[in-house]
């Protein structure tokens, strides 16, 4: 392990995303893996994670008590629930540990706390750390600058049967990327939810649609579709790895950053 490497904790550690990220850290001399948190209760706790997983012992313990976790860390990757994440952050921000955010899922009240209980500290959010992903964020505002609102924009996106969010967060970093283009708010013009008669679809408005099944890792269309045809912007994930290796890299980019709330753009340079 090299001394510089980064000291990296788990949030969420016994998740499907927890045990990929440890995984990836123990392959990796330029990461550390420092601490793995779960919440109090789970049956986790007090074993050393690569035991608990039914892997070889990583030499760390899984804890419930975050101060304790983040002690001596230089950043928590965290994909969790709103809720958890809410609680992580005050914690993250005391013990000068940056805070790597790939939770989706907060309602307008929890994106508000959320953004009090950052501040004053290092944190990188993101609704998908995937390289892919963020360029095709920025396709999205430039496509949309460029076409008027005779060009109808919807989102469609599919995930796995157990996803519990809808839009994912993916698809809603989308539509507010296609918002900014037009120069509006994403919820000016969000168009969520369809049933029954609906009357016709608005001018300007930006429409969702979630698919839920199986083990599909995550695919997003964004169609414009104007008069006489129709563009479609697709990003493809088939693997779940994607967005641990972007987490990891996210983590490594916050060192000595001053601090903000910074998105994947910012990590990629985009």
């Amino acid at each position: 392990m090299a001394d510089s490497a980064t000291r990296i904790v788990i949030a969420g550690a016994a998740g499907r995303m927890g045990r990929m990220l440890a995984g990836m850290i123990a392959a990796d001399p330029a990461l550390e893996l420092h601490g793995a948190l779960e919440h109090a209760g789970h049956d986790w706790i007090g074993r050393d994670l690569g035991s608990a997983s039914g892997g070889a012992a990583l030499g760390v313990t899984v804890q419930a008590d975050p101060a304790a976790a983040l002690a001596g860390a230089d950043a928590v990757i965290d994909f969790t629930l709103p809720a958890a994440t809410l609680a992580l952050a005050p914690h993250a921000v005391a013990a000068r540990v940056a805070h790597v955010i790939g939770t989706t899922g907060f309602d307008a009240g929890q994106e508000a706390a959320l953004a009090k209980a950052l501040a004053g500290g290092v944190a990188v959010r993101s609704g998908n750390m995937s390289l892919g992903v963020n360029l095709l964020v920025q396709l999205v505002r430039q496509v949309a600058a460029a076409l008027d609102a005779d060009y109808d924009i919807e989102v469609v996106e599919a995930h796995h049967r157990a996803k519990i969010d809808a839009p994912s967060g993916t698809a809603l970093m989308l539509g507010a990327a296609a918002a900014e283009g037009r120069g509006v708010t994403l919820d000016a013009v969000a168009d969520r939810g369809r049933d029954g008669i609906t009357g016709a679809r608005g001018r300007g408005r930006i429409g969702f649609a979630a698919i839920r099944g199986g083990d599909v890792v995550g695919e997003h269309d964004v169609i414009f579709a104007g008069p006489g045809e129709r563009l479609v912007l697709r990003h493809i994930a088939s693997d779940r790895g994607l967005f641990a290796r972007g987490a990891l890299k996210a983590a490594q980019w916050t060192r000595g950053r001053p601090p903000g709330v910074y998105s994947m753009l910012d990590v990629l340079g985009l």
